[in-house]
């Protein structure tokens, strides 16, 4: 197990960050400590492990088809720059003997996200998951996301998007399949 999150630590390393500024506003006298906790939920999936999360969430199945969940919300931290990257993941699977309660897909994707990432390994990692716990005939995840860093520092772009596949299994063999699913990837609008 990893070690546990030491706030305390953290809280000293943002007022060592802030003290680099010229700051005087009374309104950041607390922001190391709100900040100390904030880094701690974003980073709270070092700290938890996929068997819990899974729990007892599978289940027997008898069947021929395929579930498809999209528009699951990702927010991340970029590893590289510290900022956030925030979109959506779609996974599908094609069951073989289990399948997963679908609120676990959400909560698998969240342990990965909840780490300092690439969204690349995101993907990959997420994949990964369900296929280790369920082993189905296939996987697709997609993760489309706007990096801040792309958008805040650097070349600043507007509105990049940027997407990841991980294809496992009848996902990997098929073009066809998997071109269908990723097109069918895309959140539709909410109403």
């Amino acid at each position: 197990m990893s070690k546990p999150y030491n706030t305390k630590l953290a809280e000293d390393a943002y007022k060592a960050l802030l003290s680099t500024l010229p700051l005087t506003d009374e309104g950041v006298e607390r922001t190391p400590s709100r900040a100390a906790k904030a880094f701690g939920e974003l980073t709270k999936g070092y700290h938890t492990k996929i068997e819990d999360v899974i729990g007892q969430g599978v289940f027997p199945y008898k069947g021929d088809g395929i579930v498809h969940v999209r528009g699951l919300e990702i927010c991340s931290m970029c590893e590289h720059h510290l900022l956030p990257f925030i979109g959506t993941c779609a996974i599908t699977y094609i069951p073989d003997k289990k399948i997963l309660g679908l609120s676990k897909l959400k909560r698998i994707s969240e342990v990965y996200a909840r780490r300092l990432q690439v969204q690349e390994r995101l993907t990959e990692q997420i994949a990964e998951a369900i296929d280790k716990f369920i082993k189905p005939k296939g996987v697709l995840v997609v993760v489309r996301s706007v990096h801040l860093c792309m958008k805040m520092r650097g070349v600043c772009e507007a509105d990049p998007e940027t997407s990841t596949v991980a294809a496992r299994g009848e996902f990997a063999r098929n073009e066809g399949l998997r071109i269908q699913y990723y097109n069918d990837s895309q959140p539709k609008p909410r109403l």
